[in-house]
């Protein structure tokens, strides 16, 4: 098969294959932009010498050497909603895709060529969307690039990544796009009488997901005790460890709640056909405890965004407390004297929570795409029960519950630990309690007696101890922005209810 004959078939297709590869395309863009700007952050350290401020940017955060790197590592945070939502949009449409490739196997292609389409619809995708942010990337570059009246910069558009770096970054999504179009083609058969996809698991989900969520609150868990060891310099050995732990206890955690999303959707499932008592109730809880990994993939990157935004929020409390404990110290030690407390932290922190914003936009579209798809998917069987009497607005009120019923726990799991695992780091902050000794006599007389109790008076300065509050303001803005955008997404998702529940539909292939 040639290449542009692949590439022919790649794009080939009905207007919801066009509105998938379009959908694809602009979640590739969002995700070259996002790894672009990564790349721009990491080439400062390129020019400037290890250890050396950057002064010609205004903005602290890629000025300081050590602040770069949490930099990199929000952007591509954020690159994680962004495939989330590219996979969800391989998945639309999945019908007449599964029609179309049955067609190019009867015309004699092989089970191999029929992937190959399959993950080359994706990659060309994924491909015109790089190009389309590698493009937005140089036109931002020369459009930002304002430099203040000192003539420092807000942004680094004085420099770019190294050309290949650029073009590896651009040409990894479509590539890794394609990887997982063919892994998510491994259950399926393709054949020349159709597509058949291979049976799915029956049993209901373990609960050992739970086991990796203790194994990473256990590893953050001893990381705020190293910590204060590594202050009192017990250990060189422990400077080093500390954030290792870090480190794995986050990903364990996050790993943790992505892998028993499917398990508390079935246990929501199951608790709501315990004590339901309306069609709507039961529909949806057959429904979840039939296929708890409906769904669930999106909602557990969801989870990932909610866990995040609950420890930004803990941090936030971290850096407010801290900042009054401050000006609470200066008042003590300097009455006559104005507090004043820097606020780069509290801006920084601004940073992160547009980022965050931006994952639960981006999740949101990709639960969007998978509730329109999920209601166009199983349309006969919608048809057929109002064929035999059952009203939309039930079904509306059933897909609403399976939405919101495993949702609601899962956000308030997520919110509890993202909250819980890192507020082992620190749980007050503290200033003064230093002791100063000073010398009441002369100068000679302090040289020649230095052991001289009698000649030195021990001052104390003042101490202020403040506990850090639990953020519960913030807690409940994240996880109302949450549940809004599932309600938001169901309310949108139930357009295509009325269409989908069309009795014709029941004669549909």
């Amino acid at each position: 098969m040639s290449p542009l004959t692949l590439l022919r078939l790649g794009l080939a297709g009905t207007r919801v294959d066009g509105v998938r590869v379009s959908l694809t395309a602009l979640s590739s863009a969002f995700g070259a932009l996002a790894v672009l700007a990564a790349l721009n952050v990491l080439a400062i350290g390129r020019r400037v010498p290890a250890g050396v401020l950057a002064e010609q940017y205004s903005n602290a955060v890629l000025r300081e050497p050590g602040l770069r790197s949490g930099v990199v590592t929000t952007l591509m945070l954020v690159t994680i909603p962004v495939f989330a939502l590219a996979g969800q949009c391989v998945r639309l449409g999945a019908p007449a895709r599964d029609r179309r490739l049955a067609a190019i196997r009867l015309a004699g292609a092989t089970p191999r060529q029929a992937v190959t389409v399959a993950s080359a619809e994706t990659a060309v995708a994924g491909l015109l969307g790089s190009l389309a942010g590698l493009a937005g990337y140089l036109v931002g570059h020369a459009l930002l690039h304002r430099p203040d009246a000192t003539g420092r910069l807000p942004l680094p558009t004085d420099i770019f990544p190294p050309a290949w770096q650029m073009v590896a970054g651009a040409l990894a999504i479509p590539v890794v796009a394609a990887v997982a179009a063919a892994i998510a083609m491994r259950r399926v058969l393709i054949s020349p009488l159709g597509v058949v996809r291979k049976a799915r698991r029956e049993r209901p989900p373990a609960l050992w997901a739970g086991l990796v969520i203790m194994l990473g609150v256990a590893c953050l868990a001893v990381v705020g005790p190293f910590m204060r060891l590594a202050d009192q310099d017990k250990a060189k050995w422990i400077t080093s460890t500390y954030p290792i732990l870090m480190y794995a206890g986050a990903a364990l955690t996050g790993l943790g709640i992505v892998l028993g999303t499917a398990w508390v959707s079935y246990t929501a499932g199951r608790v709501l056909h315990r004590f339901a008592r309306r069609p709507a109730t039961l529909l949806a809880a057959r429904r979840l405890t039939a296929d708890p990994w409906n769904g669930s993939r999106t909602l557990a990157v969801l989870l990932i965004c909610v866990l995040f935004a609950a420890g930004t929020a803990w941090f936030r409390a971290w850096f407010e407390t801290d900042g009054l404990a401050q000006r609470r110290y200066q008042e003590l030690t300097n009455p006559g004297m104005p507090p004043s407390v820097d606020p780069f932290y509290l801006r920084t922190m601004d940073l992160v929570d547009v980022a965050v914003l931006a994952g639960i936009v981006l999740t949101s579209l990709g639960m969007l795409v998978a509730m329109g798809d999920s209601i166009v998917s199983r349309r006969r069987a919608y048809a057929s029960l109002v064929a035999t009497g059952v009203p939309r607005s039930v079904l509306a009120r059933s897909i609403l519950w399976q939405a919101v019923v495993p949702a609601v726990p899962a956000i308030l799991a997520a919110l509890a630990i993202g909250v819980g695992v890192v507020h082992g780091l620190r749980s007050e902050v503290s200033y003064g309690g230093f002791e100063s000794s000073r010398c009441t006599g002369t100068e000679t007389q302090c040289a020649a007696n230095p052991m001289d109790e009698s000649l030195w008076t021990s001052t104390r300065t003042p101490e202020v101890h403040l506990p850090i509050p639990i953020p519960w303001d913030d807690l409940a803005r994240d996880g109302g922005l949450a549940l809004a955008a599932v309600l938001l997404t169901v309310a949108i998702g139930l357009l295509f209810l009325r269409s989908s529940t069309d009795l014709d539909e029941i004669r549909t292939t």
